[in-house]
């Protein structure tokens, strides 16, 4: 067994002096942040053993098929999570991201979560890989529609008559172009390339792990257990992000 595989993964246990002398040196953070963080919020994972694709079969509400054949149904679906996304807060790992802003020179969020909580939390420079369930827009025109739609009539329309659906990506969809490559420049360009609380199995996205590896970033995970991309990191603390994240701004603070 190597020195990256565990049976067990170690409980979280604190800072070690590896990681702190990277920190100590670094200037462009990059923290590229999956469902795990967001579950501390309350919102569900879609994998996991409780997970939602475990329940609903995500090819029958997130793909642009299935909303043309039933959009009422999608849209009692998103209004769902919406509600759910509305009525959670940004945790303390979210809440010590957008702290650290003030402590580095340079930090850049690149997230796969689509629930806005990063920008809620005060986050400014962030790139949504797959969109953000606050958005809406035009299937026709691509107007935008961010205010609260009006569901009284069926499903809301633009005033072009097209069809108004929620600006996330669904299977079988590009992601948006200008946020996956910024995404990725900044990922190319970081001292340390934080994983928080995902698995990193869904691509493209998943593959910036190993573009961060390929540039030579310092690679440090935070996820609750052992993942696909455990293996390639550098440093993995096994835990909440919300105690975690906390740690590394102590720490970041007392060198001030």
């Amino acid at each position: 067994m190597s020195s990256r595989e565990f049976n067990n993964p170690p409980a979280w246990g604190g800072l070690d002096e590896t990681f702190l002398e990277k920190l100590s040196e670094a200037k462009r953070i990059v923290f590229f942040t999956g469902a795990g963080i967001s579950a501390e919020s309350g919102i569900p994972t879609f994998r996991g053993k409780d997970g939602i694709w475990n329940k609903l079969r995500p090819e029958e509400l997130a793909n642009f098929n299935a909303f043309m054949r039933n959009p009422q149904m999608v849209w009692e679906w998103y209004n769902h999570r919406k509600k759910i996304v509305h009525d959670a807060k940004p945790n303390a790992g979210h809440l010590a991201i957008a702290e650290m802003q003030d402590l580095l020179e340079d930090v850049t969020v690149v997230t796969q979560n689509i629930d806005n909580l990063h920008r809620r939390a005060g986050s400014k420079n962030i790139y949504e890989l797959h969109g953000n369930i606050e958005r809406n827009y035009c299937i026709n025109c691509n107007t935008f529609y961010n205010e609260e739609l009006d569901f009284s009539g069926g499903v809301p329309k633009c005033k072009c008559g097209g069809l108004i659906r929620p600006d996330v990506v669904w299977f079988g969809e590009f992601l948006p172009e200008d946020q996956f490559m910024g995404g990725e420049e900044a990922v190319r360009n970081c001292d340390i390339f934080f994983v928080v609380g995902t698995s990193a199995v869904v691509y493209p996205a998943a593959g910036l792990v190993y573009t961060a590896k390929k540039s030579g970033a310092f690679i440090v995970e935070v996820n609750i257990e052992e993942t696909e991309v455990s293996a390639i990191c550098d440093t993995s603390f096994f835990g909440e992000s919300g105690k975690i994240l906390p740690a590394i701004v102590d720490h970041l603070k007392k060198r001030e």
